[in-house]
């Protein structure tokens, strides 16, 4: 059989040679770094026999389906280790995440302790040891039954109710086996470093009215030191968790009696808030967007023409009934910026038309899946809509790509890639508009703009939005945590869906294609990252109180009140701190609230008409003019300079 690599390579192989036996026929080293492989687009055991012409990748640590394989086995590592500690325990699901696993698991009577997590390490690392190998097996649908009917497992069984006979298989290593389609890592011995990292409760396939199973999260690593510096990094997580910070700092709040997932923007966040929104609107005023208002709610009719109903119904909260109509919080902003695109007459000259609006929506976030700021109920979404013909459409795409990389750079945000995410053929139909052509022309659209402006991207499958293939934008933070931050989305659908039209040079109606794009994300997620990046040291332009005037004591409050008019009357947001108390305490005080700058100001500076500055987190920075201050400090807000 041929085998044909990445490289474009091609060898041929005896049929039914595993992936393991062409890595050995390559190289012993390579052979033992392996954990999985990528086998005609499918990531398959390294052990399974393939039998026929192939292209094949071979899966290490340093890929994405690597770690993933090696975390979901560590899932099952997990498992075995509970098992033997808490007899009778059942299992539900136990997959991978972006780092690390869990399992939910049903203790019956029992309960978990932080203090077990100990125990459960000590267990897996002793099992791992063993080297225990991960044994796949296919299995009829009747026998599955049988196996987990015995056991007295109602959750398995529960699963097998949507398998069907030929594609279920079990894995066992050791003295565990587990329903699970795969794929494992060769053995448990490639597991060398484990930390079992928290306990919570999840409700049975997130339903609050299900049985409240216990979830165990869990990472592990192919080293030791690999673990401990993901342990450092987290440390440094816990001291940025914007839950944490914007507490401190006065950003936002929860409040019962308003409702989860409803933060409360409190006078520092609405500043963050009211300057993101300045710095969004001069760039899409400067990009030719037009700024629009939607109300907060609609008719039912409008949510299924769009064909965001039935299908999103279980995230929008329930309807209103009002006059004999149904009426829905807004989920979305597309649908009504499409019917302002249709309230007047377009045609070509009109195109591109682009619209904008920080428009509030509302989505009906699961419970257990509310998280701070990145998680929640009400977002407030730096959304627009981009209504152009195809000729116009590269140019309009890349101009939104170049949107990202302008507020990258002001944010200081160096590590960041677009995932393009593209249909499944085989749920034309289902899952995707059934327009075969126009997929795959606009992807091959979006594909070309993507290269053509060397913008790091991956191509990931059956993940693009119903009505076209979309771009998600992940960045990374200071300390090397992943956000999402927003989508850039092509949408063929909707145009026909309402029926939109222009006159275009032929004075023949036409159907525009629609991009909709939100570089800064929500305010909810996008400051929740911020807080984390800055670690709550925000820039001099986007902080809530830029200067504090600290003077030494009560005979300088008249020049520190005459500072202060100054500073205001150049827009920058200061105070003074009047206390009585020593300057020692004021400028540790003003330190922990991280405003940037500290002006110090005593005899010798009121006498000089000077100040005396101090920096956040960096300490003395010398005696300077009062005007050659403010003047420097406006400056430097104007350019919305990232230190």
């Amino acid at each position: 059989m041929k085998i044909s690599f990445p490289d474009g390579a091609v060898r041929e192989y005896e049929q039914g040679a595993s992936a393991l036996d062409i890595a050995k026929s390559i190289s012993e080293g390579l052979a033992r770094k392996v954990l999985a492989a990528n086998v005609n687009g499918e990531v398959w055991d390294l052990s399974r026999a393939i039998t026929g012409d192939a292209t094949l990748k071979l899966l290490t640590w340093d890929d994405a389906d690597g770690k993933n394989t090696f975390w979901h086995s560590s899932a099952h590592l997990m498992a075995e280790a509970v098992e033997s500690l808490f007899p009778g325990v059942k299992f539900w699901v136990g997959p991978a995440l972006d780092k690390g696993f869990y399992y939910d698991m049903d203790l019956g009577d029992k309960k978990m302790t932080e203090e077990d997590l100990v125990v459960l390490e000590k267990k897996m690392n002793e099992l791992a040891k063993k080297n225990n190998a991960y044994q796949r097996k296919e299995i009829s649908k009747q026998d599955a039954i049988a196996y987990f009917t015995e056991k007295g497992d109602e959750y398995k069984l529960d699963l097998l109710q949507n398998l069907e006979d030929g594609g279920i298989t079990f894995y066992t290593q050791g003295d565990f086996t587990d329903l699970c389609r795969g794929p494992h890592i060769p053995s448990t011995g490639f597991i060398k470093a484990i930390k079992l990292t928290s306990i919570a409760g999840a409700y049975w396939k997130g339903n609050e009215k299900n049985k409240q199973l216990t979830r165990v999260y869990g990472v592990t690593f192919p080293s030791q030191k690999e673990l401990d510096e993901y342990l450092a990094m987290l440390e440094e997580a816990k001291k940025r968790d914007h839950r944490k910070l914007g507490k401190e700092l006065g950003i936002y709040t929860m409040d019962d009696d308003t409702g989860p997932g409803l933060p409360l923007w409190l006078p520092n966040g609405t500043i963050i808030i009211e300057e993101l929104e300045k710095l969004a609107k001069e760039t899409e005023a400067a990009a030719g967007y037009k700024r629009v208002v939607t109300p907060h709610i609609a008719k039912e009719s409008m949510y299924l023409t769009s064909g965001h109903l039935p299908y999103y119904a279980d995230s929008m909260f329930p309807p209103m009934e009002m006059d004999g109509e149904k009426y829905y919080l807004k989920a979305m902003n597309c649908p009504h910026h499409h019917k302002i695109f249709d309230a007047e007459p377009k045609s070509y000259k009109d195109l591109p038309y682009r619209i904008a609006e920080y428009g509030t929506c509302y989505r009906y976030e699961q419970s257990g899946e509310l998280f701070g700021l990145m998680r929640v109920r009400c977002l407030h979404m730096n959304d627009a809509h981009i209504y152009c013909n195809r000729e116009q459409f590269a140019d309009e795409f890349r101009a939104v790509n170049d949107m990202y990389l302008k507020y990258f750079k002001i944010f200081g945000i160096d590590k960041y890639v677009m995932r393009l995410s593209l249909h499944e053929p085989s749920k034309l139909g289902q899952k995707y508009v059934n327009e075969p052509q126009l997929w795959q022309e606009t992807e091959a659209m979006v594909r070309k703009v993507l290269i053509e402006s060397n913008i790091p991207f991956v191509e990931v499958h059956d993940e693009a939005a119903f009505y076209g293939p979309k771009i998600d934008v992940q960045i990374w933070s200071t300390i090397g945590r992943e956000f999402t931050l927003a989508t850039n989305q092509v949408d063929f659908n909707s145009g026909n869906k309402f029926k939109l039209s222009y006159t275009n040079q032929n004075n023949q109606p036409d159907v525009p294609l629609i991009i909709h794009r939100a570089p800064l994300g929500t305010h909810e997620r996008f400051i929740g990252f911020l807080l984390e990046h800055y670690a709550g040291k925000f820039p001099l332009w986007l902080a809530p109180m830029q200067v504090k005037i600290l003077p030494i004591s009560d005979k300088f409050m008249d020049y520190a009140k005459t500072l202060l008019q100054k500073l205001k009357k150049a827009d920058i947001r200061a105070e003074i701190d009047d206390r009585n108390e020593k300057i020692g305490k004021k400028i540790r005080d003003t330190e922990l609230a991280k405003v940037p700058y500290m002006l110090v100001v005593g005899e010798k500076e009121m006498n000089e008409g000077k100040v005396a500055v101090r920096k956040q987190g960096k300490g003395d920075a010398g005696t300077v003019d009062a005007d050659e201050f403010i003047a420097a400090a406006a400056l430097e807000i104007s350019e919305r300079k990232s230190d």
